[in-house]
């Protein structure tokens, strides 16, 4: 890689465009970076990492953004970076813009524009450069995969920082470990180690959880066993835990496979003995039972013989009951046909009691003629009740005509009314229209009026606003006014002081056998020195920049000034010369009329809606007017009608109806007695027919009784029996004979019989006898089956074990060796003497490579004197492998780098940085580095050691470096003829620039 040109806009220290030329700076192979402390030198460095990375190097890398943005820059100057340089054969262009908080282009403030970036490569063939890129991602793989470095190592690698070698070649192996695992990327050793350490773990958890399943199981099976098994006295993870759990559990299923013969040789004799006892048993039940029938059967047949004369009774009353059941037929009949002549006589009694007296003694057939005589005249009335019914209707059509009468006068009168005050109401409407439509067009013409009064009393309002901004803001110019010409003098004062004082400030930077910056002698007799209250550049910036504040706030209180003016003069120019508060009272006296005005305009509709009703109204009431005077001229005819029909139906009425009030009172009359006689005679009838019918039943149920052998009708009717007395007594019959029955059967049995010849069975003690067989049967079954279950258990889980395992033997295996391989890269393994980390090793390697590089150089720095050499002891209780030593010619002995002085710290780093960048460059794959720069440290060696330190770097270019040497050191500036200067400035640092 090698550097061309570096183009700086607006960037850190620099306020303006800045231009290096790194070809001419290279062709010397040697060249300084120089300028006073704070001037931008590392600034240089920092505009070539961002060009190339996107990002400055070290803590810096947190002022990305704005922060980069140079404080001396023109606001409308954009920070730019653009870097033309050489890499792998390739001739590239990067040009970067950080993001940028710009000023609007309309209206006031800022807005920000997002982060820019280019590369573009130069076309050799066609003379031109051609763009490859603009997407940040896509440029920062292409640098780095083209320059083979991250931000970091090219930092380390190409802008050596010494500071940090120094710290190195005194830190402990930890600190190294860091600072080349981010230069050569080893953390993908450390990964290594780690997924060996994640899958040591996680491989050592299996196992353990295998055997703890194993130790589970067993102690299922000591559970299941019993004090048959004794438990290995081993934790999970150790050896031999599987064998010694199979092998306890092989000892205790052959124990519990004995104890399973056992239980069975048991339960077959337990079973045998409680057959016996049950056959015993039930022999002896069927004993006590036969007896016990045979006591039973005698005691039933004493009782029986006790009770033999009431079964006599029952017996004799069945059978007159049997001969009863003959006359019950004609009892019935009986006592219906009196019960139906009772009824009779009742009917004809209440019948002859309606009737009048004539009729007390009449028979049947009189009654009925009677009856026939009062239907016929009924007849004869038929027309008479029609004439009666058509003068009602007569009476009510007469009262309907006096009411329509009554109801037609009222409406007209009401009608008549209403008219009369008809001209008086439509005028009074009329008169309202007109008054509200004159309130709408009074409420048009103020409104059009309210606006421009509004404007105007806003204006009034503003201009008295503004006449108050505007003494204010007056005052408030005349003061800083004040204050600017009082900080102007102030600053010309101690302007004038400085120079009066410059020889002192001058002479402080003096320094023997330096020339003078004014006159160049290198000899300084007499220098001046500073007076009490001497005043420095500082405190002159200071009242500078006071002076300038004070001159920004008067000119922006007299922009505000002018503004307020030019809005005072608006507001006068809309509002006039009249007072607000006259302005406000005629806005307010118009917003009253126009209210009031809106006010009355708003009747104009209903006012309209109520003419338009009461016209309607009108003729409405006009039309019932003459409909009812049409409606009284038809009813007078009708009337008249009506009068002469009433009066021929009451003259035919009167000879029909007789003694009644109405012709409809004498038919009601009539056919009540119709009925009434009708009703009597039909009761005669019943109550002869029902006397005799009860006569005939009386001589039936005497024959009856007769033939079934009773004296009398009513002793049989007492010897009958009801359903349920006549059940309850066959149901005592049918029990005594069944219970008769039964005793006969049982005293009859032969095996009965013998049985109570016997001694008494003793139950009690058979049952006992078997129920202790019955819970040695269960005592033995119980046992067998939990040897059983025993045996079953210990084989499923003995099953199991031997398959877990198996499993787990594989597991064991590929544990052993992962744990192996994760202790040998950890560094905690036997094997690892050093106890070196696989890191480590990898970066103990590369130690070596680069200390034997560094040797190369400190040799010929220090004249042959210190060697740097690897070493992979161990430093006290910690691990071995970065160990760094130097061996002193001198003396002969190795010693450690911290025991340098600080001029060998100073070389030795710089050997050690420059070493360092060949190996990183060779693991790089190759890519040259032609552009190194190192910064700061030159200051410590003396004029010999800074010859030959200076002699190894212009030996650089033997490999075609060039090397640019960052210091302030005035010696340097003599010795390297090709300079770099920045020059610090009150508008910001510039570059100048100088050949060979």
């Amino acid at each position: 890689m090698r550097l061309h040109r570096l183009d700086i806009t607006a960037f850190g220290p620099f306020g303006g465009s800045q231009t290096v030329d790194f070809d001419e700076l290279s062709s010397a192979g040697l060249f300084l970076l120089h300028g006073p402390t704070g001037a931008g030198k590392t600034s240089v460095l920092d505009a070539v990492c961002y060009a190339l990375y996107g990002s400055v190097p070290g803590v810096r890398q947190s002022g990305q953004g704005i922060t980069l943005r140079s404080d001396h820059a023109e606001a409308g100057t954009r920070t730019e970076i653009r870097l033309e340089l050489t890499v792998a054969g390739r001739r590239l262009e990067l040009t970067r813009q950080p993001p940028w908080s710009r000023p609007k282009k309309r209206g006031t403030g800022s807005t920000l524009d997002k982060a820019q970036s280019w590369l573009r490569e130069y076309d050799a063939g066609a003379a031109t450069w051609k763009d490859l890129s603009r997407s940040h991602q896509e440029i920062g793989e292409e640098i780095t995969q083209l320059l083979g470095m991250s931000r970091e190592q090219f930092c380390q690698v190409v802008l050596l920082p010494q500071g940090e070698f120094a710290r190195f070649l005194r830190s402990d192996a930890e600190a190294r470990g860091k600072l080349l695992g981010r230069l050569f990327d080893t953390h993908r050793f450390a990964e290594v180690e780690k997924r060996l350490a994640e899958r040591r773990r996680a491989t050592e958890s299996q196992v353990r959880e295998g055997d703890a399943e194993l130790l589970a199981d067993a102690h299922r099976m000591q559970q299941a066993a019993g004090d048959a098994m004794e438990l290995p006295d081993l934790a999970p993870g150790e050896p031999g835990l599987a064998d010694a759990v199979l092998s306890a559990a092989a000892v205790a299923r052959s124990t519990a496979r004995e104890q399973l013969a056992v239980a069975h040789s048991r339960l077959a004799a337990a079973e045998s003995a409680q057959a016996a006892a049950d056959r015993e048993l039930a022999d002896v039940r069927e004993l006590a039972r036969l007896q016990q029938r045979f006591a039973q059967a005698r005691e039933r047949a004493a009782l029986m013989a006790e009770r033999a004369d009431g079964y006599q009774e029952a017996q004799a009353r069945m059978e007159r009951a049997r001969k009863a059941e003959a006359v019950a037929p004609a009892l019935d009949l009986r006592d219906a046909a009196d019960t139906e002549h009772r009824e009779a006589a009742r009917a004809e009694v209440r019948a002859r009691e309606l009737l009048p007296d004539t009729f007390a003694d009449a028979g049947a057939a009189g009654l009925a003629a009677a009856a026939r005589r009062a239907a016929e005249e009924l007849g004869g009335l038929e027309s008479a009740r029609r004439a009666e019914q058509r003068l009602t209707e007569l009476g009510v059509e007469r009262a309907e005509l006096e009411r329509q009468e009554r109801e037609d006068e009222d409406v007209r009168q009401e009608a008549e009314a209403w008219l009369a005050e008809w001209d008086t109401t439509r005028a009074g409407l009329q008169a309202r229209i007109e008054s509200a439509q004159e309130a709408t067009t009074r409420a048009e013409q103020l409104g059009a009026r309210r606006e421009p009064a509004e404007r105007r009393l806003g204006a009034a309002r503003q201009r008295d606003q503004f006449a108050g901004d505007t003494e204010d803001t007056q005052r408030q110019v005349l003061l800083l006014a004040d204050r600017a010409l009082t900080a102007r003098a102030h600053w010309l004062d101690l302007k004038e002081q400085r120079l009066s004082g410059i020889a002192a400030e001058l002479a402080a930077h003096l320094t023997d056998g330096e020339p003078c910056a004014v006159c160049g002698a290198t000899e300084h007799p007499a220098p001046a020195r500073k007076t009490a209250g001497h005043v420095d550049r500082a405190a002159e910036e200071q009242a500078l920049t006071a002076h300038q504040r004070a001159e920004e706030q008067r000119t922006e209180a007299e922009r505000r000034l002018g503004v307020v003016r030019e809005a005072l003069a608006a507001a006068t120019a809309e509002a006039g010369d009249a007072p607000t508060g006259q302005l406000s009272d005629e806005v307010a006296e118009l917003e009253r009329l126009y209210e009031q005005a809106r006010r009355d305009a708003s009747w104009l509709h209903p006012v309209t809606e109520e003419l338009r009703r009461a016209e309607q109204e009108h003729v409405r009431r006009t039309e019932t007017q003459q409909q009812a005077a049409v409606r009284a001229a038809s009813r007078t005819s009708l009337r008249d009608s009506l009068e002469r029909e009433q009066v021929s139906l009451e003259g035919e009425l009167t000879h029909s109806r007789g003694t009644a009030d109405s012709v409809a009172a004498r038919a009601a009359q009539l056919e009540r007695q119709a009925a009434l006689l009708t009703d009597a005679a039909d009761a005669v009838r019943i109550a002869e027919d029902t006397a005799q019918r009860l006569k005939d039943a009386d001589a039936r149920l005497a024959d009856a009784a007769f033939r079934a052998g009773f004296d009398t009708p009513q002793a049989a009717a007492a010897a009958l029996l009801d359903d349920t007395a006549h059940r309850e007594l066959q149901r005592r019959l049918d029990a005594w004979q069944s219970e008769e029955a039964a005793v006969q059967a049982v005293l009859a049995e032969a095996d009965t019989a013998a049985a109570a010849q016997q001694a008494p069975a003793d139950l009690d003690l058979a049952e006992r006898t078997a129920t202790a067989a019955v819970q040695r049967t269960r005592d033995a079954a119980s046992a067998s089956d939990a040897a059983a279950q025993r045996c079953a258990q210990l084989d499923r889980l003995s099953a199991r074990s031997a398959a877990g395992a198996r499993q787990l033997a594989p597991l064991r295996e590929e544990y052993d060796r992962v744990a192996r391989l994760a202790a040998l890269t950890a560094g905690t393994s036997a094997d690892n003497e050093r106890r070196m980390r696989l890191e480590s090793y990898v970066l103990a390697a590369r130690l070596e490579q680069v200390a034997a590089a560094a040797t190369v150089r400190l040799q010929r720095m220090s004249s042959g004197r210190y060697t740097l050499v690897h070493s992979d002891d161990r430093a006290g209780r910690g691990r071995s492998g970065l160990g760094l030593h130097v061996v002193d010619a001198w003396t002969g002995r190795e010693r450690d780098t911290a025991t340098l002085s600080g001029g060998e710290t100073f070389f030795a780093s710089l050997a050690l940085a420059l070493g360092l960048a060949d190996v990183v460059t060779d693991e790089a794959g190759g890519v040259r580095l032609d552009t190194l720069f190192i910064d700061e440290g030159f200051g410590s060696l003396d004029e010999q050691t800074l010859d030959e330190v200076l002699d190894v770097l212009d030996s650089l270019r033997e490999r075609d470096r060039s090397v640019g040497i960052v210091s302030h050191v005035a010696d340097l500036r003599r010795r390297i003829h090709a300079q770099l200067e920045v020059v610090k400035g009150r508008a910001g640092s510039a570059v100048r620039q100088r050949g060979q």
